[in-house]
């Protein structure tokens, strides 16, 4: 079943994209909670972070390196918050894995 993230994955939905190689995409959310919101987003649909499988793991280490390096693009480093949510339950609404960098104002004010 492909997603909303599946479509601009395929090009067949636009976005404001800030990274993209062969395995990852990096773009602007369109409902931003801070100044700087980008969802990092495996190009493999996987529905949730639980439904990760071993073979998957080595995406969680080019969403780190995507995150560090577009921290230091928006020159955030000194204060973001990398996040998922895992599950309706936790407030996830795409059910295709993906990350938040937010960051750009204090983030005392949000969970």
């Amino acid at each position: 079943m492909t997603t909303i993230f599946g479509k601009i994955i395929a090009g067949d939905l636009p976005c404001d994209k800030v990274f993209e190689n062969d395995h990852v995409i990096a773009f602007k959310d369109i409902h931003p909670v801070a100044p700087v919101h980008i969802l990092i987003v495996p190009k493999k649909e996987i529905p949730n972070f639980q439904s990760l499988m071993k073979e998957d793991y080595h995406l969680l280490g080019e969403i780190a390196a995507v995150a560090q390096t577009l921290a230091k693009e928006f020159a955030i480093t000194e204060g973001y918050r990398l996040l998922t949510n895992n599950g309706a339950g936790a407030g996830q609404t795409v059910f295709h894995l993906h990350f938040h960098l937010i960051g750009g104002s204090s983030m005392n004010n949000l969970i």
